[in-house]
This record gives C-alpha cells, sequence and structure tokens, in this order.
C-alpha cells in the first residue's frame, strides 16, 4: 500500500473536528445560526467537488502483501481511536448544544450536523468492527453504536443484512423504482423489530426466554439508557433531546446510506427456492480516493458484502460491480431528490441488468 493512502485514512479525524471548527466560525463570524450548517456544507459541499478533483483509486493490494496488511495494527489502531474521538465531540457537542442557545435555524442544522458526524464516525466505524473475530472490537463496535441509539445494527447486519441482502427479506436493501423517502420507514423499523426478533431467536434455540440477561441487545440498551440519563442529569432535557435526536439523525444517515448501496440490485432465485450467494455483483461500488478514506474504504462495499470479514484496508475494488456515478457524499445528496436519482441512477440499473442478461 503506499504511504499517502496508509496515512491518509487519518482524514476520518477530520470529521469529529467539523463540529468545533463550526462553533469558532459562529463566534468569529457573529453568525452561529449560519455557521452550525459548516459541517454538512463541509461533507455533502465540498467533499463531493475534492472527490472529484481528485478522482479514482481503483487499485487493489498485492495479494501476497495481504497477510502483512491484515496484520499491520496501525489500521486497527485508527478504528479504535474513533471510540473516545466519537465520545468526546458527542459530549462537547452537546455541552455547546444547550450552552449556545440556538434558535430554529442554528439548532436544525446542528442536530443535523452531529448526526451526520455520529453516523460517519460512530456507525461507520462500528461497521467495520462488528464483522470482527475479535471480542474487544466486536465491543469497541458496540459502545460507538450505544452513543447514536442504534445497537441493533450490531445484530441485525450481521445475522439479518448479510444473509439477506439484495432479497425482498432485507429491509435494508430498496427495490428497484423505491424512493428514499418510502424506504427509510421501513428501514429504521424493520431493522430494528428484526434485531430483537433475531436475539430472541437465538436465546430460544438455547432454551431461554428474549428477557433473558444473555440477551446482548438488551444489555447495549442498558448502555445506552445510561449515557441518555447521563446527558439528562448533566445537560437537562434540552441535553437528553439533543442525544436522543443526534442518534435517530445518525441511524437515518446510515439507513440513507444503505439504500445507495443496494438500490434496485436482485439476487438470482435458484430452482430450490433459494437465493444464490451474495457477491460483489450485489452492491453499488465507488472508487473515489477521497471518500473512501473517509470512509474506511466503505464504498468497495461490493467487496465486502463478498468477503464480510475483510479489514477495510485489503478491500478490492472490482470493475465488474456495479459502479456509482460518484462518491457517497454525492449520492447522499442524489437521493434525497427521488426524481433526480431515479434520472441519473435508474438507467444504470437497466444497463448493469442487461449485462448481466448477457453473460
Amino acid at each position: 500500500m503506499r504511504q499517502w493512502k496508509r496515512y491518509g485514512f487519518l482524514f476520518v479525524f477530520v470529521v469529529p473536528a467539523l463540529m468545533p471548527i463550526a462553533a469558532w466560525l459562529g463566534q468569529s463570524t457573529g453568525q452561529p445560526e449560519l455557521a452550525a450548517w459548516f459541517p454538512l456544507l463541509f461533507l455533502f459541499g465540498l467533499l463531493p467537488l475534492a472527490d472529484y478533483a481528485l478522482g479514482h483509486d481503483p487499485d487493489n493490494p498485492d495479494p501476497a502483501a495481504d497477510p502483512s496488511l491484515d496484520g499491520d495494527r496501525w489500521f486497527r489502531w485508527l478504528t479504535w481511536a474513533t471510540l473516545p474521538a466519537q465520545f468526546a465531540v458527542l459530549a462537547w457537542s452537546g455541552w455547546h448544544f444547550v450552552e449556545a442557545g440556538f434558535g430554529p435555524v442554528g439548532a436544525l442544522g446542528w442536530l443535523l450536523s452531529q448526526g451526520v458526524v455520529g453516523g460517519v464516525l460512530a456507525i461507520n466505524t462500528a461497521h467495520e468492527l462488528i464483522h470482527k473475530d475479535a471480542r474487544l472490537e466486536r465491543a469497541i463496535g458496540g459502545l460507538l453504536l450505544t452513543s447514536v441509539g442504534y445497537q441493533g445494527f450490531k445484530i441485525e447486519h450481521v445475522r439479518g443484512h448479510h444473509v439477506h441482502v439484495s432479497t425482498p427479506a432485507d429491509a435494508s436493501s430498496a427495490p428497484f423504482g423505491m424512493s428514499l423517502w418510502r424506504f427509510l420507514p421501513r428501514a429504521l423499523l424493520g431493522n430494528t423489530g428484526n434485531a430483537w426478533r433475531l436475539e430472541a431467536e437465538r436465546l430460544a434455540r438455547n432454551g431461554l426466554p428474549w428477557w433473558h440477561w444473555r440477551n446482548e441487545l438488551l444489555g447495549w440498551t442498558a448502555i445506552w439508557l445510561t449515557w441518555a440519563a447521563i446527558a439528562s442529569i448533566w445537560l437537562g432535557s434540552v441535553g437528553l433531546l439533543f442525544f436522543l435526536a443526534q442518534g435517530l439523525l445518525a441511524a437515518t444517515s446510515l439507513e440513507i446510506i444503505n439504500y445507495i448501496e443496494h438500490y434496485g440490485l436482485e439476487r438470482r432465485r435458484l430452482a430450490d427456492g433459494r437465493y444464490e450467494r451474495p457477491n460483489h455483483l450485489h452492491s453499488w461500488n465507488s472508487d473515489y480516493a477521497l471518500s473512501n478514506l473517509l470512509l474506511f474504504h466503505l464504498q468497495r462495499h461490493s467487496d465486502h458484502h463478498e468477503t464480510p470479514k475483510r479489514r477495510y484496508q485489503n478491500l478490492r475494488h472490482h470493475r465488474d460491480s456495479p459502479q456509482l456515478p460518484g462518491g457517497y457524499a454525492a449520492m447522499f445528496v442524489l437521493a434525497l431528490v427521488p426524481p433526480l436519482w431515479f434520472r441519473v441512477i435508474d438507467p444504470r440499473v437497466q444497463a448493469f441488468r442487461t449485462r448481466l442478461a448477457r453473460a
């Protein structure tokens, strides 16, 4: 791996810095209501422009280097370091929200900004960690998810989404023609309910009730409630509102990314009624360099679904996977406007289906 890329993954730590930068801009300009929106401007305005300017990164690691890259602890430390970073920025951001006395415009901007910051820093990193065999890494992933109240993702994503991806059984896979705004309630409610169902079924196979102390989701939820109680005691009702709202918005940002990652893609049903195994043809891929550094290679999502335990530094770009016309930040904005999304993406879905049919 080239040195620029090895150290380029540090770019993720720009994300938590966006919140204090926004506060500083508000104080410096005397426009705190507008400055509260700066993180969104950076992530969904400046980042896509920089993505297009810097271009693509289709290079894959040398297979011979896989073992050394996989064992390189630098890449693990980067993901582990997001845990203190997330809780530090979340605590400071909540305090600032209470103390700043925002009006409606500033409050909305600050909440949306913190929600997206949590989506990138907490949920995206947790997504990398919850697939790993090491208990420590899975625990860090779970703690990150409790900071945004979406702890069910730890269970549903691994045992649900990765099993049913690109089939009607997966709430995180949007069928062709479904708008983002129809998709979001289905994903948020469906995945939360499915996490509880999956954990209850696991316990039932061992002869235990769902409310048994071994219910992993009960444990993570208790931790989330502890954070909520701390927010309420420390910062009052406004602090509690901040904590709950930023979590909902972070979870929503995750599901918007899920919408982008699997929209319109389908696994073939086999003669025996089962679906073909998930592979790199069942997720949208994007090889834009800068946003891939920011997201720990999440945009190499096609390879992730083919090899879920592969660490982010070893993920491959597949040229024959369906390719997005931009990085996730640009696609995020596009998905918010369904007519534009359909106009840009639907022809790509149809072209990809045609190519598969001819193969």
